[in-house]
C-alpha cells in the first residue's frame, strides 16, 4: 500500500505499565522509556490511499485517519501496537480489517483548515470513543535523534497484530525519517481511551506535529524470529 498522512498530531502521555497490560494481549511485550509505558493519540488525514498496482480512486482515497497506539519491541523489531483506527471511508476500513486484522471501526469524522490551525473532529460510529481538537505546529521541524524520546515514540518500522488464531502478525513500514515539529493542541473532548479501561493522566500531553509522510505498507505476514 502506498499514502499519504498530512497534518499528524501525536498526542503522547506517560502512563504506569500496569495501566495498559490489562489491554494488550499477554504475549505482546510493552516497550516503555525512563520507567513509563506510552499512550498516543494521533489524529491525521490520508491521501493518495492505493494498493501497488492500482492508481488512486478520488472518492476512495483520500479520508481522515485516527490511531489510538502504543509501542512494542518484538525479536529487536521496534514496532506499533493499536488499540484502534477510526477512519471515515467505510469501504477502507473494511478492506484494513480485512488484509491487516486491525481493528478498525468506522466514524463520523471531519477536518477544517484555517492557516496552519486544523480542527478535528471524530466520533466512533461503534464505541463511545469521541475527539474534538484543535492543533498547529509552533517551530521548525527536525528530525529526532536516536535515544530520545521522540525517536522512541515514532521512529518505528512495524505494527503488530494478531490474527483469528492468535497467532503473531506483522506488516513492515517505510517512510523517510519523521519531520517533526512542537505542536499546540486542545483537546476539548477526548474519550478515545474509555472504550480499553485506560485512563490518561491529567498532565498535558506531549506533543508534535509532522505536516507530511510518505509512507509505504508492506503486506502482513507472519512474524518469524
Amino acid at each position: 500500500m502506498g499514502q499519504s498522512w498530512l497534518d499528524l498530531l501525536f498526542a503522547h502521555w506517560a502512563v504506569p505499565l500496569p495501566a495498559l497490560r490489562p489491554a494488550v494481549p499477554a504475549g505482546i511485550p510493552i516497550d516503555t522509556f525512563d520507567g513509563s509505558a506510552w499512550i498516543g493519540i494521533t489524529p491525521f488525514e490520508i491521501v493518495g490511499a492505493h494498493p501497488r498496482i492500482v492508481p488512486p480512486l478520488p472518492w476512495l482515497s483520500r479520508f481522515p485517519e485516527l490511531n489510538v497506539r502504543t509501542y512494542t519491541t518484538i525479536d529487536g523489531r521496534p514496532g506499533i501496537w493499536f488499540f484502534s483506527l477510526d477512519a471515515a471511508r467505510r469501504a477502507a476500513v473494511d478492506a484494513a480489517r480485512l488484509s491487516y486484522r486491525l481493528p478498525y471501526r468506522h466514524a463520523r469524522m471531519a477536518i477544517t483548515r484555517a492557516g496552519s490551525r486544523i480542527e478535528y473532529r471524530s466520533s466512533a460510529r461503534s464505541a463511545p470513543a469521541t475527539l474534538r481538537a484543535a492543533y498547529e505546529p509552533a517551530g521548525p521541524a527536525s528530525h529526532p535523534v536516536a535515544g530520545t524520546l521522540e525517536h522512541f515514540l515514532t521512529e518505528r518500522y512495524s505494527l503488530y497484530t494478531l490474527d483469528r488464531r492468535d497467532r503473531l502478525r506483522r506488516a513492515d513500514i517505510h517512510h523517510a525519517p519523521w519531520p517533526l515539529q512542537a505542536a499546540r493542541a486542545e483537546l476539548t473532548e477526548n474519550t478515545m481511551t474509555a472504550p480499553f479501561g485506560i485512563d490518561l493522566p491529567e498532565q498535558e500531553p506531549l506533543l508534535h506535529y509532522a505536516a507530511r509522510q510518505d509512507v509505504l505498507i508492506w503486506p502482513l505476514v507472519r512474524h518469524e524470529p
